[in-house]
């Protein structure tokens, strides 16, 4: 057992908080997924720019990565989960402003400010499996994960139940929801019993250089697998809805329940997945996660129907999440623990830097060259990702000392 596992609550009380929260805030995440680009196409004639909220969401996301790994182990565990919660209430009330006064400019603005507490809800899987067991690791994370599933039924549920509770100004009572439940996962994260972390800059400076963690594959592998699941998943389904309904001729009710079943085949698998990393161990995991997005475009390529894009996005979502969860776990034993901040910094910025990318990207590139090639990167990019996971598996090397 790790120092700081060791020095941790209960490791059963600290995953369920922390799926709670997973929930709670994932909840908030899925609310402006699904009404983010409705309410500023209210605020907009060009309905172009509707999207342009969504992706400086993205971009806060990834803007936030590194900051919220330094916050996080500078303050402590749970003071810095908590205070990027918090971030997630002002910045709700400002949308709730802009929504209500149809101020496109300061929604944007609003939205950009949301992305830095979905930086933060992106530590807890690090948070419970640096609060664990060596054992235990993959299921902690597996589990913490887990929570989007609820998240993925309710934030639908609460845009539609809020969506005109405010007459005359809608989706604005959705942004005070969001507000409240901030509040919630606040008040959850502070009764979690997380593993102390090395909050000395003098010590954490005594770990590897980044040129030197770079270059071992213990490390840039998991990156890379991470990052090809995560930027591959936001790539497709991003262009999915639109290829349905903009090119396939789908209708709009077709594309959402194409969306929701992908949404929930992601989180869904969670609950065997740590299970599954430790019969057949991470590495093999991940593969696997990684032939699944590959079978995901096979299935895209043979057909338009919305059957094929059905269960193209269900086995997408599936792939991510064993690709994501099993990488995740790959890494979580590859640094020491006053390397913790340098390795979870760099690769949330990686991961979610790429993500970012490919989300910009999706909408440009079936512009210019349509749904299949998509589907024909999404083959060569995770190819390249599962022959990186053979090579090093495969090939020797020295473990480090696990965190």
């Amino acid at each position: 057992m790790s120092e700081g596992a060791a020095r941790a609550g209960s490791p059963v009380r600290n995953i369920a908080l922390l799926a709670v929260a997973q929930a709670t805030m994932g909840s908030n995440q899925a609310i402006l997924m699904s009404i983010a680009s409705l309410t500023a196409a209210g605020m907009v004639a060009d309905k172009a720019f509707a999207t342009v909220p969504v992706s400086l969401m993205i971009i806060g996301t990834a803007l936030a990565t590194g900051p919220a790994a330094w916050m996080i182990h500078s303050w402590g565990r749970r003071n810095g989960l908590a205070f990027g919660a918090a971030i997630a209430i002002p910045a709700a009330l400002l949308a709730a402003f802009a929504a209500w006064m149809g101020w496109f400019w300061l929604f944007c603005a609003a939205l950009a400010a949301l992305g830095a507490p979905a930086a933060f809800a992106n530590q807890y899987r690090f948070s419970a499996a640096d609060s664990v067991p060596p054992a235990l690791k993959s299921r902690a994370i597996s589990w913490v994960l887990f929570g989007g599933v609820a998240a993925g039924f309710l934030g639908p549920q609460i845009s539609a139940l809020t969506k005109d509770a405010i007459p005359g100004h809608e989706f604005t009572a959705t942004y005070l929801v969001m507000a409240l439940l901030a509040v919630v996962a606040i008040v959850t994260l502070w009764m979690t019993r997380l593993a102390p972390t090395v909050r000395n800059a003098a010590e954490r400076k005594a770990g590897r250089s980044l040129v030197t963690l770079l270059a071992d594959r213990a490390i840039w592998v998991p990156m890379l697998a991470a990052a090809a699941a995560y930027s591959l998943m936001v790539l497709v389904m991003v262009a999915a809805p639109l290829a349905m309904v903009y090119v396939c001729g789908h209708t709009t009710e077709e594309a959402a329940f194409a969306i929701q079943w992908h949404i929930v085949a992601m989180f869904a698998p969670s609950f065997i997945t740590g299970a599954v990393i430790q019969r057949l161990g991470a590495s093999m995991t991940a593969a696997i996660g990684l032939l699944m997005i590959l079978a995901a475009a096979a299935v895209s390529l043979h057909g338009i129907t919305t059957m094929h894009f059905n269960i193209g996005l269900i086995l997408l979502g599936v792939g991510w999440n064993f690709g994501f969860i099993a990488s995740t776990a790959m890494l979580a034993v590859a640094y020491r623990p006053e390397e913790a901040a340098r390795v979870q910094g760099l690769n949330e910025q990686v991961v979610f830097g790429v993500m970012a990318v490919a989300s910009i990207a999706s909408g440009v590139l079936l512009q210019l060259v349509g749904w299949q090639a998509i589907n024909l990167i999404a083959i060569v990019v995770a190819t390249i990702a599962i022959l990186a996971l053979a090579w090093g598996s495969l090939t020797p090397h020295a473990p480090s000392k696990p965190a």
